[in-house]
């Protein structure tokens, strides 16, 4: 190499390296984000009541009758074995608000350049689970776990069941 490009490429190749070593700094450098304390109440509940919040019926497409909701949640909380269910809220540590919504997100619409257009609706089937404290009513912690879509009935009920599962397994990792 000449005098002249030899002090070039050393200069270059020093530039680089201070350039990478800026950027892996940079990179390992990234702020933390803090973690934000749970409320204590749900740090230290132990009894909880279950209430129904409602919601849209789950009858447009899923087997059972809208008490489904409640019933199938109630079970995998008593099943989780976290929590000792209590008959009233003045018993308990929290209370768990459950509720199924339907909500018609969209349409799917097919046809149109000379053909008849038809559409069909499109629905986010999901579940809402509200952690409330019995004696201010605050709302201290909200799920929301939606249901996968599905064409038979046998899927539409074990995807109803598997969403409940995962609010039972939400408030396990809590």
């Amino acid at each position: 190499m000449s005098k002249i490009i030899k002090p070039f490429v050393w200069s270059a190749l020093l530039a680089f390296q201070l350039g990478a070593g800026a950027a892996l700094q940079a990179q390992q450098s990234k702020p933390v984000v803090p973690v934000a304390p749970l409320p204590a109440q749900i740090v230290s509940a132990k009894k909880v009541f279950i209430s129904f919040g409602g919601g849209d019926s789950p009858n447009s497409g899923y087997s059972g009758g809208q008490e489904r909701t409640y019933n199938t949640f109630y079970a995998a909380v008593k099943g989780a074995g976290r929590y000792q269910l209590v008959l009233t809220p003045s018993e308990s540590d929290l209370v768990f608000e459950i509720s199924f919504e339907n909500p018609m997100v969209g349409e799917t619409v097919t046809g149109g350049g000379g053909t008849p257009v038809s559409g069909s609706g499109v629905s986010d089937p999901h579940f809402q689970l509200t952690i409330l404290d019995p004696i201010t009513k605050v709302k201290l912690w909200t799920f929301i776990e939606h249901i996968e879509v599905a064409h038979l009935q046998g899927n539409r009920d074990k995807n109803f069941d598997l969403a409940i599962n995962a609010l039972a397994r939400d408030l396990r990792t809590l």
